[in-house]
């Protein structure tokens, strides 16, 4: 039974950016990576939680892990599965995932729908656990589509000094004369400058954290943004192995091919989802995870999940992120063609 916390932390050994970090390693160096990036709260849901909240883990008498920023406890259950607790049981994300079960293509892109139960009054959804199966596995979780906040989050046009105050920390030259004047803005706006940090504005999708085996997780990933720096990354996390990466991809395809002929991605957005990949010295998966802010469409309104978002076409992104993830690890298996550095002869495929 892997052991769960609550958050992990390392100190930062250099004062380095993110950008001049990957653009000085000209070849994999896992080690060096996982001990550049801070580790912060991680903001993922089951089943991809436990392994890249496991290293090293303290216990924790109650057996459930709580992750700072959006609390949510999940826990082993039977072998194979995983348990997410839930405030309703009929909430959006078990409303999603009894539809996903019962959809012929989108079933075959996500982890399998086990039912929810009721435990000492509370409610719990239980999932496949994608983690079985794999010995000491590599993982990557990458939040997909340009926008990751759903359309109620942002419908509140009120001007907030807490929200100016955040940006101004985060970039005092990001706010424009008129925001510098009030001294606020609005949720809207703090969302998108948000997005615009990170590769989800332009690519679709940003890298959230990954976890390579026997190092610590890596989750402050948000400002991985240009292309150099996101195929940097996925370098160092296959460690040079092209079949990795040949096997992603065509999972990937596949995968977009049954979303675009899925019934229930025709009638919802999905906003906030998670590609999740998987992979040892055998095998590689990779799905799709999170739908806790998966809607049904407003009557009349249709997307393609590829056309950019505008308040009310409830438009995300997910299949354009997908398109760019795609892209992107064809390039990365063309660099690996060409590199002179071979892959580690450690556990390679």
């Amino acid at each position: 039974m892997m052991a769960l916390l609550s958050c992990l932390k390392v100190n930062i050994e250099t004062d380095r950016t993110a950008t001049e970090y990957l653009v000085e390693q000209g070849a994999p160096n896992n080690k060096s990576l996982l001990s550049f990036f801070a580790i912060n709260a991680l903001e993922l849901s089951a089943p991809a939680s436990p392994v890249l909240l496991e290293h090293n883990a303290p216990a924790i008498p109650s057996g459930w892990l709580q992750l700072s920023g959006h609390p949510k406890s999940i826990a082993p259950a039977a072998h194979g599965s995983v348990r997410k607790r839930i405030s309703d049981p009929d909430d959006a994300e078990v409303a999603a995932y009894r539809k996903l079960s019962v959809d012929s293509h989108a079933s075959k892109v996500v982890p399998k729908f086990l039912g929810v139960h009721q435990l000492n009054g509370e409610h719990f959804i239980e999932l496949q656990d994608l983690l079985n199966g794999f010995h000491d596995p590599n993982v990557m979780d990458i939040k997909i589509g340009f926008r990751t906040f759903s359309e109620n989050e942002v419908s509140n046009t009120t001007l907030r000094e807490d929200l100016y105050s955040k940006m101004v920390a985060i970039d005092p030259s990001a706010p424009t004369a008129e925001e510098h004047q009030q001294k606020a803005i609005t949720k809207l706006r703090y969302m998108l400058f948000r997005e615009n940090m990170s590769s989800s504005s332009e690519k679709g999708f940003r890298i959230e954290a990954l976890k390579m085996r026997g190092s610590s997780p890596v989750t402050d990933m948000k400002k991985v943004k240009t292309g150099q720096e996101i195929q940097a990354t996925i370098s160092n996390f296959v460690n040079g192995r092209k079949s990795v990466v040949k096997d992603m991809t065509k999972r990937l395809k596949q995968m977009r091919t049954l979303i675009e002929k899925s019934e229930f991605f025709q009638r919802h957005q999905v906003v906030g989802s998670s590609i999740f990949i998987v992979y040892d010295d055998h095998k590689v998966g990779v799905w799709l995870i999170d739908f806790a802010k998966s809607l049904p469409l407003p009557e009349g309104v249709r997307v393609d999940h590829r056309r950019r978002w505008t308040v009310g076409n409830c438009e995300e992104g997910l299949l354009f992120g997908v398109d760019e993830l795609i892209r992107t690890l064809e390039e990365v298996h063309r660099s690996l063609q060409q590199s002179p550095y071979p892959a580690s002869k450690r556990g390679r495929r």
